[in-house]
């Protein structure tokens, strides 16, 4: 089974076994898998072939019902100017805790920044995940100096939970229900990342 979300430009697949095995072979295998472009510069920062190993580890431990838990493929639909393009890349770490927490995190290449797709990924994971009985909060860090992550994380509703970094991280929350204080102001347009 895979699993897809749909924003107004991007499809959305979550990533299975087989997608995971794809990647770690190589763009050109995951490209005919996906049937999309794969750019030279993919995977993101902070993807490499240890952490598509335990991607891997997860969802042949968990099983199917894992698939959506972890990796999301965001890929850019047919333009009259450019082919489906893997343009960037969504995760969870895991199915919620016992206490229904999940984290997230997301993040598009370099050449495909400045376009919205990042808002509209983070929109589509945080809404599926709040569409899921178990989880009651999504948790999320970002650099104090990564404007444009916060600025995203804040257009999907995140507060900061904690008013200083730590490790230079911020931790942000997006609870099921937001309670009217908690609503953040719209960020500059010009911090989309």
């Amino acid at each position: 089974m895979v699993l897809f979300l749909q924003t107004t430009h991007l499809d959305l697949v979550a990533s299975t076994l087989l997608h995971v095995d794809a990647e770690m072979a190589g763009g050109d295998q995951l490209a005919s898998l996906l049937g999309v472009v794969v750019p030279k510069d993919w995977p993101p920062t902070g993807v490499d072939q240890n952490v598509l190993g335990q991607v891997r580890s997860r969802l042949a431990t968990e099983g199917q019902s894992s698939v959506g838990w972890y990796g999301w493929y965001a890929v850019s639909r047919r333009t009259a100017l450019q082919p489906p393009t893997l343009v960037g890349g969504g995760t969870f770490f895991g199915p919620p805790d016992g206490q229904g927490r999940v984290e997230m995190a997301f993040a598009v290449l370099p050449a495909f920044r400045g376009r919205g797709h990042a808002t509209e990924m983070a929109t589509a994971l945080v809404d599926h995940a709040l569409s899921q009985p178990r989880v009651d909060c999504i948790v999320a860090h970002a650099r104090a100096a990564d404007r444009p992550t916060l600025a995203v994380l804040l257009r999907c509703g995140f507060i900061l939970a904690t008013p200083k970094p730590e490790n230079g991280l911020l931790r942000c929350e997006r609870p099921r229900v937001l309670a009217p204080q908690e609503t953040a102001e719209e960020p500059a347009p010009d911090d989309e990342e």
